[in-house]
């Protein structure tokens, strides 16, 4: 049974920066940091009422954190905790999810409490192994596991991949029946109100949130709920925004009916996979984003937790297959019967991409391919072979498979929506003409390139350009804040055989750059030793732009080689392609 309490409130100086603690249940208490001023979240969402980070506390015989905050929130932060508990006595930090809004003050609480275990998905602790450098001690949960604290407190872990990143997880207290989702069912939304009092001022926050967020993850958001059902649920304790407790269940219904609409409407891949067998997890976790690039769902499916029932719908309603190598038949039954079934009703319409998981057991991948060509499939891409521990050009390679694959998925939908679109419009649009360049970066192993032509000069002082790249491109994952590139400008008359090249279809991991003469630019990225002329480039910053993300680049060095001759200029006939 949930209990209210009239919360108490620390104020920060004149930032805005405010900190709220009540007590929500029995041994349950609140503590939420209130970033009153906050105008913008991850870059390109705006905010009109600034937002909230979320963190709890359960004292039961044993004591647990539920996240943390933001890194901003750090002095008041552990001087509200220090008010609350001794924080040396706390035994578990529980991470629903790793995103530095929630984890950005796991460092410093390590440094208090040494020997804290952290528990979480084995994707968040890989997460955190690489955020904080630092030995920890944890435990690893997914749907089912539990973690008594004692007093009643028995907490109960629901695995949430994907909303809305691969690591999050839901944690439930069957002694209070609060349910702690973190980023789910949130909000940014900034108020000493505790709970959701008066839904007609939280909705429209509500759902930009989801848009946002958890739309892009229809799929993943119906899974989730699904998990819940057997949950009975009196507060959900959100990371973000007001806790739901009056209006509870008009929420959910909300996020289901969006989600249902959405996922109706939208192809998506069924990503198959046996997790915690061999790499399966990361190989799956890069052909996923690379996916995501393109615009197109992914539904995840373990096939240890996922009943043949699921299997046989989501195998058969899905466009596409990706199929990760399980273990082989003698090693667990359940797997097999499910990989039977997915045989069972895999049909000619649908697109088939394959991966070994390098877990030392796993099914042979060319016999299974075989059979998948002769039910008709399509390969999207030739099967990926792992014989060694995934590195960052195995995990490009990867990520390049599942755009492959999601262009792929996306085409026909893309051509119906030509089709419907006003022709007198495209057909106008397409009349704007550009030149003709060459992208090319590399960070790492990693090197990529693409054939560009929405480029302008954006600025004067200081000197920088715009360009924009589709957001399903290789070169994308290249492209963040402070990456280096080169803009090669290409020359008329002497363009056709670098775009003829540049226009090809790779295969996964290929070498771009293959019979091209370059020489590395100061920044490490490749110059064509053919262009017209060069810019070294810098990213400050991208903007969501639909289909594609627009770069704002500082233009640091440049050269011209041929000072006679012209940019090669690209005429079109539509806007709707390039």
């Amino acid at each position: 049974m949930v209990t209210l309490a009239a919360p108490s409130i620390t104020t920060a100086s004149p930032n805005r920066l405010t900190i709220q603690t009540a007590e929500i249940a029995l041994g349950s208490t609140a503590i939420r940091c209130l970033d009153w001023d906050r105008d913008r979240f991850d870059i390109e969402f705006e905010l009109k009422n600034g937002t909230t980070y979320n963190s709890f506390l359960i004292r039961g015989d044993q004591t647990a954190l539920v996240d943390t905050s933001h890194q901003k929130f750090e002095a008041l932060y552990f001087e509200t905790l220090e008010g609350l508990v001794d924080p040396t006595t706390i035994d578990y930090l529980v991470v629903n999810h790793t995103e530095p809004d929630h984890s950005g003050l796991i460092g410093r609480l390590l440094e208090i409490v040494p020997q804290l275990t952290i528990v979480g998905s084995k994707v968040a602790i890989q997460f955190l192994q690489h955020q904080l450098h630092r030995p920890f001690a944890f435990q690893l949960v997914k749907s089912g596991s539990q973690l008594n604290l004692g007093q009643g407190h028995c907490l109960e872990f629901v695995s949430a991949p994907n909303l809305h990143w691969p690591d999050t997880i839901f944690t439930y207290d069957s002694g209070t029946q609060v349910l702690y989702t973190c980023d789910v069912f949130g909000m940014h939304y900034c108020d000493d109100a505790l709970y959701d009092e008066i839904p007609e001022l939280l909705e429209q926050d509500f759902q930009y949130y989801y848009d946002c967020l958890m739309g892009p993850n229809a799929r993943s958001v119906l899974g989730a709920l699904k998990r819940m059902n057997k949950l009975t649920v009196t507060l959900v304790a959100t990371g973000h925004g007001p806790l739901l407790q009056h209006h509870q269940q008009q929420w959910l219904e909300y996020y289901r009916t969006w989600s249902e609409a959405q996922s109706k409407a939208t192809p998506y891949v069924a990503l198959i996979y046996t997790d915690e067998y061999g790499h399966s997890d990361h190989i799956a976790r890069a052909i996923a984003q690379g996916i995501h690039k393109t615009g197109t769902d992914v539904e995840l499916v373990d096939l240890n937790e996922t009943d043949l029932h699921d299997v046989r719908e989501i195998a058969t309603t899905a466009t596409a297959l990706v199929v990760g190598m399980p273990p082989q038949a003698t090693n667990n039954s359940h797997v097999s019967a499910a990989l039977s079934t997915i045989l069972a009703v895999a049909h000619p319409k649908q697109a088939i991409g394959l991966f070994e998981t390098g877990g030392g057991h796993d099914e042979p991948i060319y016999p299974l391919r075989n059979r998948f060509i002769e039910l008709g499939l399509i390969e999207a891409f030739p099967p990926i072979l792992i014989k060694a521990t995934p590195s960052d050009a195995t995990k490009q390679h990867c990520q390049e498979a599942g755009t492959d694959l999601g262009q792929w998925v996306s085409q026909n939908h893309r051509q119906r929506r030509r089709e419907a679109s006003d022709s007198s419009l495209d057909q106008a649009l397409g009349r704007l003409s550009s030149g003709l360049y060459i992208v090319t970066a590399r960070k790492g192993d990693v090197t990529s390139a693409m054939l560009a032509s929405w480029v302008m000069q954006a600025t004067v002082e200081p000197l920088g350009l715009a360009v924009a790249v589709a957001k399903e491109r290789a070169i994308e994952s290249l492209l963040h804040g402070e990456d280096y590139f080169v803009l090669n400008v290409l020359e008329e008359g002497n363009y056709q055989r670098l775009m003829k090249h540049f226009l090809k279809r790779f295969p996964p991991g290929a070498d771009r750059f293959i019979g091209i003469a370059t020489y590395d630019a100061e920044n490490g990225s490749p110059i064509l030793a053919e262009a017209l002329a060069y810019l070294e480039c810098r990213v400050i910053s991208r903007t969501d732009a639909g289909d594609h993300w627009i770069m704002y680049c500082a233009a640091d060095r440049g050269r011209v080689a041929h000072p006679d001759g012209i940019t090669a200029i690209h005429h079109r006939k539509a806007g709707s392609h390039y």
